[in-house]
């Protein structure tokens, strides 16, 4: 009786024991960013929070520099249930053309107008996200974009004609950079680097955050600031796997992508200052393009939008309504 007792005793502490382990769900968070990126502070950031807040349910743990894979093969592994987590950016557009609107030049003209944009439009973009698999935990930021290269300054969009230009898996920006005269190669961001150096393309367009940390200011000779397109990034899930969570999971989640939004603007207005500094002090020569004759070049893409994506006029409308809060 005793060695049963013994047996029923320890069934049950590896019963419990199981029983703890399994409150406690690992969630992997794979993103593209190289480490000192906005990517790289977002995820941290934003993992910190789950873990400090619901450390006995939920540890999120991180892998950047596409060690997890490159954007596309992440917005697989969410559905397949091989990543838990990825924070895409311009790819999106090519999910669903609903995102295509953050591709139009010039159409956000700061964070303060983007927080406007999500708060009346947030529910187009969680519904156009479902509708493709996928569940939208909350909003951060890859930034606005500038044009690197070692053809030459970038004052107008003519300046660009025949450069090889780098630009995300997004059929928006293909056809903006095409429109400016430019020769657009899509490309993954950890091929970019490398591109560049052999000379395999001419340059690129990213965020400071991106520029600096990728090193490409060691590859690139010209930097001008055109701040062309704002991209939002997308702390993103498969929506089978959101919907498993608990509700209590799900809010926690959802509060922690909220207070890495507003983590993640405060860090990119800071590095925008700083990185520049970073760029410039590599002997890279930086210009101000002429934001007019690109905005004016931009008005065959707005009209493209507008005549291809359903709603695309009326959404259009919207988000530059938004842009003056008066």
């Amino acid at each position: 009786m005793k060695v049963i007792s013994r047996i029923l005793a320890a069934t049950t502490a590896i019963g419990i024991a199981t029983g703890a382990f399994a409150q406690n769900v690992t969630m992997k968070f794979g993103h593209v960013g190289n480490p000192g990126s906005l990517f790289e502070a977002t995820v941290d950031n934003f993992a910190a929070c789950v873990n400090d807040s619901m450390g006995d349910k939920v540890e999120v743990q991180t892998f950047g520099s596409s060690q997890l894979g490159k954007d596309k093969e992440l917005l697989q592994k969410l559905k397949l249930g091989q990543v838990d987590f990825a924070l895409p950016s311009s790819v999106m557009s090519s999910v669903d053309d609903t995102f295509g609107i953050f591709e139009m030049p010039y159409i956000i003209s700061d964070r303060d107008h983007m927080r406007r944009v999500q708060a009346e439009l947030m529910d187009v973009f969680q519904s156009a996200a479902n509708d493709n698999g996928y569940q939208i935990v909350g909003l951060a930021e890859n930034g606005f974009r500038n044009i690197t290269n070692n053809t030459r300054p970038i004052n107008v969009p003519a300046d660009l004609e025949g450069i090889k230009l780098r630009t995300p898996n997004g059929v928006w920006r293909l056809k903006m950079f095409q429109e400016y005269g430019a020769n657009p190669t899509p490309m993954a961001f950890s091929d970019v680097f490398t591109a560049l150096q052999t000379g395999v393309i001419d340059g690129q367009e990213n965020p400071y955050a991106q520029i600096a940390s990728a090193k490409f200011q060691e590859v690139q000779k010209y930097l001008s600031i055109t701040e062309h397109v704002y991209t939002p990034a997308y702390i993103l899930m498969s929506k089978k796997k959101f919907d498993s969570l608990d509700a209590d999971i799900q809010a926690g989640l959802t509060d922690c992508a909220n207070k890495t939004q507003d983590f993640t603007y405060e860090k990119a207005a800071e590095l925008e200052t700083s990185l520049l500094k970073v760029i410039e002090d590599a002997g890279v020569e930086v210009n101000t393009a002429d934001k007019a004759a690109f905005i004016e070049a931009s008005a065959p893409i707005y009209q493209q939008f507008a005549d291809e994506v359903e709603g695309g006029q009326a959404m259009i409308d919207k988000v530059l309504g938004l842009g003056n809060p008066g």
